[in-house]
C-alpha cells in the first residue's frame, strides 16, 4: 500500500511538474507594483519633489495549465488570448524587442512633451528603420532579426522608413538589394534577393515590420532608467516627472501621485492595457491621486468590443470595488494632468 502511495504521489508530482511548461494560448495578467519614478528619471540638475510620482505596471506571463487555473479563482487576475497581445507570427523575442522599442519610444515623447511644456531645447536624430519583426517564409528570415536597425540600402543612406519601403517596393520579385545594418552595436552588410508576397503576388518586400529609429537629444540632459520595464504605458507620467524636475514649482505638493497612460508628441494621453491592475498596484503603494486616459471609443472598436469601455471608466469601478480613497483623476493630455496637481 505504501508503495502505491508513493507511485501515485510521484505520479501527481510529475504532471504538475509538467502542467508547469506547457504554454496555453493565453496570457495571465496581475497587479505590479507602482515604482517611484525619482530614482528612475534623472534631470542633469533637475529639481527634487517633497511628493512622489509613480508609474504602475502589471505582471504578465504567459499562462500554464496551473497559472491558468489559478487566475479563475484569485482577485485581480485576468486571462487574456494571446492574439489581444501579441502580434501574428511574432515570437516571444520579437514580442519582446517590440516592447522594449515602445518603451524607448515612450520616453522619448516623454521628454519632447515635458520639454515643450517647460520651454527647453532639444533635437531628434535620424538612426535609421528598426526592425520590429520578420515574417516566416520570406528573405529576411535567418538575416534579419528583430532589434536589428537598417541604416543603407544599395549605398544610399536610409532617412526614413517610408523611403526604404518605397525603395524597395519599387523593384521585382528575385531582384537582389544590398543592405547595411547595426546589431548589438556591430555593423554588418547582406545581399537579399526580394520575393513577392502570398496576399499580393505583384509587391514584391524582404518580410519585415518596421519604424523609424531616432535618437532624442536634448538640454539638459535627461536619463531614465528602464531595463526590466517593457511598453509606452508609463508616458504620462514619464512626462510629468521630468517636467518637475525641470522647474521650480514642484506640482506634487508632498503626495504620492501613480497614474498610467500613453503620450504622443503632442501631449495626448492614450489607452493602456490593464487598468483595473494597475489600479489596485497604485493603492497598495498608498497612492492619492490616480490619473486614468479618458480615452475615445470609437464605433470601429466599439463593433469589435461591444463590452469597451473608456480607461477611466474602467479605473473607476476598480477603485469602487476594491474601496480605495484614492482619487481617479481623467486625463486626455498631459496639460490635463498637469492643470490638475496645480490647481489642486
Amino acid at each position: 500500500m505504501k508503495n502505491k502511495l508513493t507511485a501515485v504521489a510521484f505520479i501527481f508530482l510529475l504532471v504538475i511538474t509538467a502542467s508547469s511548461f506547457i504554454k496555453l494560448p493565453y496570457y495571465v495578467m496581475k497587479p505590479g507594483d507602482a515604482h517611484e519614478l525619482a530614482p528612475i528619471v534623472k534631470v542633469t540638475g533637475g529639481n527634487k519633489a517633497e511628493g512622489t510620482l509613480m508609474l504602475t505596471t502589471i505582471k504578465m506571463g504567459e499562462a500554464t495549465p496551473i497559472s491558468y487555473a489559478i487566475a479563475h479563482w484569485l482577485d485581480y487576475e485576468e486571462i487574456v488570448p494571446i492574439d489581444n497581445v501579441r502580434s501574428p507570427h511574432e515570437t516571444d523575442q520579437e514580442y519582446n524587442i517590440r516592447q522594449k522599442y515602445l518603451m524607448d519610444n515612450s520616453q522619448q515623447q516623454a521628454i519632447q512633451v515635458a520639454f515643450d511644456a517647460a520651454g527647453k531645447p532639444y533635437k531628434y536624430i535620424y538612426e535609421g528603420v528598426y526592425v520590429l519583426s520578420v515574417f516566416p517564409g520570406m528573405p529576411a528570415e535567418g538575416i534579419i532579426q528583430a532589434g536589428d536597425r537598417i541604416t543603407v540600402v544599395d549605398g544610399k543612406n536610409i532617412e526614413s522608413s517610408k523611403q526604404f519601403t518605397d525603395y524597395v517596393q519599387a523593384k521585382q520579385p528575385g531582384d537582389e538589394i544590398t543592405i547595411q545594418f547595426v546589431r548589438d552595436g556591430e555593423e554588418k552588410k547582406k545581399k537579399i534577393a526580394l520575393k513577392s508576397f502570398s496576399n499580393n503576388r505583384n509587391k514584391a518586400g524582404i518580410g519585415i515590420s518596421l519604424t523609424d529609429q531616432k535618437r532624442l537629444i536634448s538640454t539638459p540632459e535627461v536619463q531614465l532608467k528602464t531595463e526590466s520595464i517593457g511598453g509606452p504605458s508609463a508616458g504620462l507620467m514619464f512626462s510629468l516627472e521630468i517636467y518637475n524636475q525641470l522647474t521650480e514649482q514642484d506640482i506634487t505638493k508632498g503626495r504620492k501621485i501613480a497614474g498610467t497612460g500613453t503620450i504622443d508628441s503632442d501631449g495626448k494621453v492614450g489607452r493602456i492595457g490593464g487598468i483595473e491592475q494597475k489600479v489596485v498596484a497604485a493603492d497598495r503603494a498608498g497612492a492619492e491621486i490616480f490619473f486614468a486616459p479618458n480615452d475615445e471609443i470609437t464605433p470601429e472598436l466599439k463593433r469589435n468590443n461591444p463590452d469597451i469601455e473608456p480607461n477611466y471608466n474602467e479605473a473607476v469601478k476598480m477603485a469602487k470595488e476594491i474601496g480605495t480613497d484614492m482619487k481617479i483623476i481623467p486625463v486626455k493630455t498631459f496639460n490635463d494632468a498637469l492643470d490638475y496637481l496645480l490647481a489642486s
